[in-house]
């Protein structure tokens, strides 16, 4: 048994695309648009590109959150990259290709935010079937002012004189645009191009990641024996399934009551997965967990002390059960995207990567690490899993304990679990629980005046919460119909003891996030 975390991903080896990291708020959707294209890539920091990896045919560097003329930007030696494989450098990526090539980048007149269309469009197989007048999304405050002479302008804007560019002799570009943005019209055409040039041969699919994924799980674990740590959502219970596939007998899920699952979730996910045909052993934590809870209020406390609990519970199942060697978790790249930036600012901890303590006894196994909730729900549907169990909505690992701001008690468990219950029925009753991509009830630390009859109340405050998304990293809130909130409403105060106001939650991510700690 190891001492330390070893964090052990099941490597994919389709060929594939890496995008270096610049700290750019949307280098995820680069990778999401590649990954569209039924292209593998990785996303990896600025300076710690795979040198050796055989199956790397091409690479785009992000945008950025600094000017390239900033002390503290982000910078790394190109010379072994550039000429050895084809390059595309988007924003950031692209000024930073040309200043460090001799150009110069200054500040714009303005910084240009927004929509901008393309004129002067040459004939370049990066901008193939791009129009004129194609409008693209401008996010810079710099720009290009003066390009060394073997770089050869393929586009500009009215504002941006060289907004794309082509090195010549060379299979280097770059566009001050982003093209992973749904507002640049042809943006997943001009990254298709790119993926063209690099010569992929596009064959990334479920089926496939599928394949590779249970032969490399075989491998990477031999004859080891697995605990997995089993949520009831889809990403545990689609490892649940590959792993199945993977080593059949050695696998044994844990799936642990912490008291703050969703109302009668224990015994029906216990239910759910004798379907599937898994070793589940269900463990009630429920006094442990309350009494570790008891008195803290502060969310990323509770979130590492709820991660902790988790893994103290796998273990000691896992010394019941002996010799296991790995625990597996259902972490996915979103998880890891809000734990850590690039730029080490902590969004929230998750308890499966923030909230995981220094030491444990157990590797590591994560086969879902790099995908995204989309990709998950693909790889389930092609499992064969149960509809209900591939497209349930996303619920955090920490449950209702990030759900109920400020101090946990039973009591506030049971107002939070009766007020959900209530929630999410309505949803399937009205036909918007497939509608919408996550939602739920928050119990607030706050009490206000009503009347309930003749007496005056002085009760709880229910928050509810539903957002439109693809991926988790971006969010709008659902614009659910009146008559429905208005139902909700009047049955949660009406039955839910301890409620008098329900109110509704309008805030996109960014900036804030989809649950409220």
């Amino acid at each position: 048994m190891l001492s330390k975390i070893n964090k052990t991903t099941a490597k994919i080896m389709h060929e594939k695309i890496i995008i270096l990291d610049f700290g750019s708020q949307t280098t995820q959707l680069i990778g999401r648009r590649v990954r569209e294209l039924s292209t593998f890539c990785e996303i990896v920091p600025y300076n710690k590109f795979p040198f050796g990896d055989k199956t790397v045919k091409g690479v785009i560097l992000s945008g950025s959150p600094f000017s390239v003329n900033d002390e503290n930007a982000f910078k790394t030696d190109l010379s072994q990259i550039r000429n050895h494989y084809p390059v595309l450098g988007i924003c950031y990526g692209a000024q930073f290709l040309a200043a460090s090539s001799g150009g110069k980048v200054e500040k714009g007149d303005s910084r240009e935010y927004g929509r901008a269309n393309l004129i002067s469009i040459a004939n370049d197989e990066l901008l193939r079937g791009i129009l004129p007048n194609s409008q693209v999304w401008m996010s810079h405050g710099d720009t290009i002012t003066i390009v060394p002479p073997n770089f050869r302008k393929i586009a500009s804007t009215d504002d941006v004189e060289i907004a794309a560019y082509k090195i010549e002799n060379e299979p280097t570009w770059g566009v001050q645009f982003h093209p992973e943005v749904f507002h640049t019209e042809n943006g997943v055409m001009m990254i298709d191009n790119f993926l063209n040039i690099c010569g992929m041969k596009k064959d990334w699919t479920p089926a496939s990641f599928i394949e590779e994924t249970v032969s490399q799980l075989r491998q990477q674990l031999g004859d080891d024996k697995v605990i997995l740590a089993l949520s009831g959502g889809v990403d545990s219970s689609v490892v649940a399934v590959l792993l199945n596939k993977a080593i059949g007998k050695n696998l044994t899920c844990i799936f642990v009551d912490h008291g703050l699952l969703r109302k009668n979730e224990f015994e029906k996910v216990l239910e759910d997965y004798a379907h599937l045909g898994l070793n589940v052993i269900g463990v009630n934590a429920k006094e442990r967990f309350y009494k570790d809870l008891q008195g803290i209020s502060d969310p990323e406390q509770k979130r590492k002390i709820i991660g902790k609990g988790f893994i103290d519970v796998f273990d000691e199942e896992a010394h019941k059960l002996k010799d296991i060697k790995w625990l597996a978790q259902g972490t996915i790249y979103p998880d890891i995207i809000e734990s850590l930036s690039i730029t080490g600012t902590v969004i929230k901890s998750h308890h499966n990567v923030g909230g995981l303590p220094e030491k444990m006894n157990l590797k590591l196994c994560e086969p879902l690490k790099l995908l995204f909730k989309d990709e998950v729900r693909r790889i389930g549907t092609e499992l064969g899993m149960m509809p209900h169990l591939i497209h349930r909505h996303p619920f955090p690992g920490p449950g209702l304990g990030i759900r109920i701001l400020g101090e946990i008690t039973p009591e506030k468990v049971r107002i939070a679990q009766e007020a959900d219950d209530i929630y999410i029925s309505s949803l399937r009753d009205f036909d918007l629980y497939d509608k919408v991509w996550q939602a739920g009830a928050i119990l607030l630390p706050v009490q206000s005046v009503g009347v309930m009859g003749d007496e005056r109340t002085y009760e709880n405050t229910i928050a509810l919460r539903a957002v439109t998304s693809t991926d988790a990293m971006t969010a709008d809130w659902a614009h659910l119909p009146y008559e429905f909130m208005a139902k909700v409403s009047n049955e949660i105060i009406n039955k839910v003891r301890g409620v008098n106001r329900v109110v509704y939650d309008i805030s996109s991510k960014p900036p804030a996030t989809i649950e409220w700690e």
